[in-house]
């Protein structure tokens, strides 16, 4: 007897059940991978997730994070200053404040005719881009070159 190539393709019943299974899953599949996208994208969180080990407040709320951040700027006297952070973070809902850990650096000021060098560093700061400000805690140290040192619980810095 001769093969058909039709028996060849589809060798009984079986096997046409097996492919419309097949086609069945394999179309449902790809609707769930497909509302899992759009899901998350309308939402732009990550709450479909199966994982209840993760802490979905700690990530909304630190969405921007730095590792070694430096910051150069001019302040409103002209003179230049240099803030570095061990990690820095903004919060997605407020973007106008960066919060840092292990903060050191350095700015300038004329007094009297000469120019004095600030070199400071703190435990934690908060840098506000609204106001300008920069608002040092924990440990705070503050030494200048002509031989001033200040310590203290909290400073906050005008740029």
């Amino acid at each position: 007897m001769k093969p058909d190539k039709r028996n060849f393709i589809i060798i009984s019943k079986h096997r046409r059940w097996q492919r419309l299974w097949q086609f069945f899953f394999t179309g449902w599949g790809l609707v769930m991978v497909a509302a899992l996208v759009v899901g998350a994208l309308f939402t732009r969180q990550l709450l479909w997730s199966p994982i209840s080990v993760i802490n979905m407040t700690d990530i909304i709320s630190n969405q921007f994070k730095m590792s070694n951040a430096t910051f150069n700027g001019i302040d409103a006297n002209g003179e230049p200053f240099t803030i570095i952070a061990e990690t820095g973070r903004q919060e997605y809902d407020n973007p106008d404040i960066i919060f840092l850990d292990h903060v050191s650096g350095n700015t300038t000021q004329i007094q009297n005719g000469k120019k004095i060098v600030y070199k400071f560093s703190a435990n934690t700061g908060e840098y506000n881009r609204a106001k300008k400000t920069v608002t040092l805690t924990g440990n705070v140290r503050i030494k200048s070159n002509d031989g001033n040192e200040l310590q203290t619980k909290e400073l906050v810095v005008k740029i």
